[in-house]
């Protein structure tokens, strides 16, 4: 079954993302290629707000007539929105484009009746640099043109939450391929995300309910934590699924904070910052840890951090040992073993590195040794190769 869902899903997905990423042909020439994403992402995030909340657009402005005037808005806007978030701007798309010689305020004055969890998630994108540029290209109205088109409809009538988040990880992937960039770095093939899932849940007793807590420290566009959800409620709809992620990719973080808002979680538990130098979930623990960290990335930029967290012993997070300094995925692993809830769960992937580099006594070699004397590891997984998007490597 999950095999033909992520197909259909798959093909559908992929046409409605080919459709967006279209966009750029009319910024060809303003925008240099490795720079459509710049506009496109964020574009899309907005159409996404704009489209959930079209339905309660009229009931906001009539509580925000009310209301506005109080100390505290928020919450009586968010009931009327249906969302954890809402826009108080008389503006939409169809009036945007009814009056294109003044687009430009008028599109600023629409952003800026977003709530403030929406104006964070804009900030991550310098969205207003963009407009800017687009402004002076003469691209503005041509691009809210095409977004408000049929096809580039993204209300959740049409587009669940899962399938959106398809659609944004997708543009990421095709962003990070016009960079020259290994887009294996930015996308887990859902065929792998649904294999971990599996085995975490295999043994799992979801029958009598309550609460699942899911974390995921290099969480991308958080389709992991998404699928995870999935999983979850299709075996016990009505347990509660707490996601909580970490990532430092301004734009990927951006869309992960979106998503979590649109489908009805606590944005608050999506944290920006490099998780080896600024751990934002220190002291908490995780029942379930999904995770895809970069491969054989160096950890110069946190080697301060990480060295001083280390000096911390067993107060810390990396009390057992320092990989070599030209490959930081065991720091990943160590950092999930400090937050894994007795009898939690892990499942992360790797490349072939962490399970041989390093002679004995080695700093790779004791955080070995201090996974197998604890006897912490159910299972080392073989992948074929070629499951990434553009890379060979073996995982």
């Amino acid at each position: 079954m999950a095999n033909d869902k992520f197909t259909v899903v798959g093909t559908n997905i992929a046409e409605k993302a080919t459709m967006i990423w279209n966009v750029a042909d009319m910024l060809r020439g303003p925008f240099k290629p490795h720079e459509y994403g710049l506009v496109i992402l964020p574009m899309t995030v907005v159409k996404r707000f704009h489209d959930c909340l079209l339905p309660t657009h009229q009931a906001v402005l009539d509580t925000w007539e009310k209301v506005k005037k109080f100390a505290v808005v928020d919450g009586f806007l968010t009931k009327a929105s249906g969302y954890q978030f809402y826009n108080t701007s008389k503006f939409t798309f169809d009036s945007l484009l009814a009056d294109p010689e003044n687009i430009e305020d008028n599109f600023k004055d629409y952003l800026n009746g977003f709530s403030a969890n929406v104006q964070d998630v804009l900030s991550k994108f310098d969205f207003d640099n963009i407009i800017k540029r687009m402004v002076e290209s003469n691209t503005l109205y041509l691009v809210i043109k095409e977004y408000n088109s049929p096809k580039g409809y993204l209300g959740p009538d049409k587009i669940s939450a899962v399938d959106c988040g398809y659609i944004f990880e997708d543009l990421v992937k095709r962003f990070s391929e016009s960079f020259g960039e290994e887009a294996g770095a930015h996308f887990t093939s859902r065929d792998v995300i649904y294999l971990m899932t599996d085995i975490l849940l295999s043994d799992a007793d979801l029958s009598k309910g309550g609460n699942v807590t899911v974390y995921d420290m290099a969480m991308g566009t958080s389709q992991m934590l998404s699928c995870m959800e999935e999983r979850v409620h299709e075996l016990n709809a009505d347990i509660d699924v707490t996601c909580f992620g970490q990532e430092f990719n301004p734009s990927t973080f951006a869309i992960a904070k979106a998503d979590m808002m649109i489908r009805g979680g606590d944005p608050n538990n999506m944290k920006f910052g490099d998780t080896l130098s600024e751990d934002q979930f220190s002291g908490y623990q995780f029942q379930y840890i999904i995770s895809n960290p970069p491969f054989g990335i160096d950890w110069k930029r946190e080697q301060k951090a990480v060295e001083a967290e280390a000096k911390k012993g067993e107060l810390g997070r990396f009390a057992p040992g320092l990989p070599k300094i030209s490959d930081g995925q065991q720091l990943f692993v160590l950092n999930g073993l400090s937050k894994l809830a007795t009898n939690g769960k892990m499942a992360i992937i790797q490349n072939g590195s962490p399970l041989f580099t390093g002679d004995a006594g080695s700093g790779p070699s004791e955080i070995r040794r201090y996974i197998l004397e604890n006897d912490w590891l159910d299972a080392i997984i073989q992948m074929s190769t070629d499951m990434f998007m553009n890379t060979g490597i073996s995982t």
